[in-house]
């Protein structure tokens, strides 16, 4: 296929390789996750069904990404550890984040029902993703003694809150009593006045969750005669330790110490601040426009599971938008989005401090949260299908120095998205008519676009009467009239009322932006 004049701003791309021999761990944790257990009623302070839910989804992220071999978690927190030689996504840390909490973020909204059968899903969840770029074996046994070390000390500290609150006090009387108590103190206020030995809490709260894979033989199909055919394969098991930081515990575990490497020594305590040392911090440049990039991770097959029209499935289109628009009305910092298939493009204004201006931050959150109301919402377009398996996303967050480039980069998708749906749309007008998808490919090979217009009218269609969604994609904004009612709504009276608009129109001409000035400068 042809490139357009427009390929130049691919050069804005920047690499972010987490370079060998670091180890790769993505931590992830609930975005707003005190609200969410507020508004679904999550026992206090633990619900062990929610943190059932949470490893449940950790053990489908194990078993969908063989580089993940080890796993912690508690409360709203996980992190993945990948083994050492791994080269998932090229080790772009990105590709990794976005991958892993698009995906986590996918089961939990579909497991959800199977935890609670008896709670409606009130709002869309979501999580943020960091890679820590753990520089050495002695880094990782740091960071993952830190990480038990603050399950021990907040559920400790929450477990006392939450008691005293039964008893009548306050949280802040509560918070108060609690001020500057060491872990001994907390521990006889527990036993004393509760009659609750801490040491003998369910294990999950106080030590957390780990994830481990170990090799076992099982039964993979049967023989015509009946015999059962077994293989060796790798199973996801759940394990609590009091310390998982300590060489016994790792030293114990052959598939540890093959993917990862050995603790030569045990260690007491860690410094947090040398541990976040480590997080692999991209903070993107001030003053620029910032492009969050979302992609369909293997949505070929996914299309093709579900059955999607070709080669424009009108519903599918939709439910992509339906999620955008969502996304653009919770980050305000979002003055426009563009989209095509299974792809999205939100920019940020170029004054933006949304987390600030950290990429990890910014992407996950949006990657998350697009991919839960994708989940939500699918009922919504698809009332006969059922979803079959978590779809997922990657992200990538691009700035860009000026309105020109940016408009550049806009108009870069756009040209892909005509050369796509005019190639697609022949294409799949050939298979249809009896040739092969090889045939088809070969025969479609060197043509131009005016070539495939002719061809298309040989099958009775004119590309350009196709509707403006599939070949121009679909623009998001908020409309310049309500954007005054916006500046308005914290006056009194003020109208509050907001609307965002979907329009698939020609963004590459001028005309567009000459007629929309509001958008770029709201």
């Amino acid at each position: 296929m042809a490139n357009s004049k427009y390929e130049y701003v691919k050069s804005y791309e920047v690499d972010d390789e987490v370079f060998l021999p670091n180890f790769i761990v993505v931590q992830i944790n609930g975005r707003g996750f005190k609200r969410f257990s507020q508004v679904h009623e999550f026992e206090k302070p633990n619900d062990e069904v929610a943190l059932n839910l949470m490893n449940s989804c950790a053990i489908c992220v194990s078993e969908e990404f063989p580089d993940v071999v080890f796993l912690y978690g508690f409360s709203d927190e996980y992190s993945f550890v990948f083994k050492k030689t791994s080269k998932f996504y090229q080790r772009r840390a990105s590709k990794v984040e976005s991958i892993i909490v698009s995906f986590f973020t996918s089961v939990y909204v579909m497991k959800w029902r199977e935890f609670f059968p008896h709670k409606e899903l009130r709002y869309s969840p979501s999580f943020h993703a960091r890679v820590i770029s753990c520089a050495s074996i002695e880094v990782l046994q740091s960071y993952l003694l830190w990480r038990q070390t603050n399950c021990h000390t907040h559920n400790l500290h929450n477990t006392c809150l939450w008691e005293l609150i039964k008893c009548g006090k306050t949280e802040s009387e509560a918070l108060e009593l609690l001020r500057g108590t060491s872990k001994e103190e907390k521990n006889d206020l527990l036993f004393g006045n509760f009659e609750i030995n801490y040491q003998k809490l369910n294990p999950m709260f106080r030590q957390g969750s780990c994830i481990l894979k170990t090799e076992v033989i099982d039964i993979v199909k049967h023989r015509e005669n009946g015999s059962p055919v077994r293989r060796l394969r790798k199973k996801s098991s759940i394990v609590h330790s009091k310390n998982i930081a300590g060489k016994c515990f790792w030293n114990n575990h052959t598939g540890l110490l093959k993917e990862l490497g050995s603790f030569t020594n045990d260690i007491g305590k860690v410094e947090p601040d040398y541990v976040r040392s480590f997080q692999f911090k991209k903070i993107l440049m001030p003053s620029t426009w910032i492009v969050i990039r979302i992609d369909g991770c293997h949505f070929h097959r996914f299309s093709d599971v579900h059955e999607f029209v070709k080669p424009n499935d009108k519903q599918a289109l939709n439910l992509m938008n339906a999620c955008a628009v969502a996304v653009v009305k919770e980050f305000p910092d979002i003055v426009f989005s563009y989209g095509v298939s299974d792809e999205y493009s939100f920019v940020l204004k170029n004054d933006s401090h949304f987390y600030q201006r950290q990429a990890s931050e910014i992407v996950s959150a949006i990657v998350s949260l697009f991919t839960s109301i994708y989940i939500t919402k699918w009922k919504d377009f698809f009332h006969q299908k059922e979803l079959k398996y978590p779809p997922y996303f990657d992200g990538r967050a691009v700035c860009y120095p000026s309105v020109e480039i940016l408009r550049d980069y806009l108009a870069w998708r756009q040209v892909d998205c005509h050369i796509n749906n005019q190639y697609n749309t022949c294409f799949w007008e050939l298979v249809k008519s009896g040739k092969s998808k090889s045939e088809a490919q070969n025969f479609l090979k060197g043509t131009q676009t005016g070539d495939k217009e002719k061809l298309l009218k040989q099958f009775g269609i004119d590309y350009h009467k196709l509707p403006a969604m599939f070949r121009q994609g679909s623009s998001i904004f908020w409309d310049k009239e309500d954007i005054t009612m916006m500046q308005e709504k914290e006056k009194p009276g003020g109208n509050s009322l907001k609307r965002v608009i979907v329009e698939h129109c020609n963004i590459i001409e001028p005309s567009f932006w000459a007629a929309h000035p509001t958008i770029l400068y709201r």
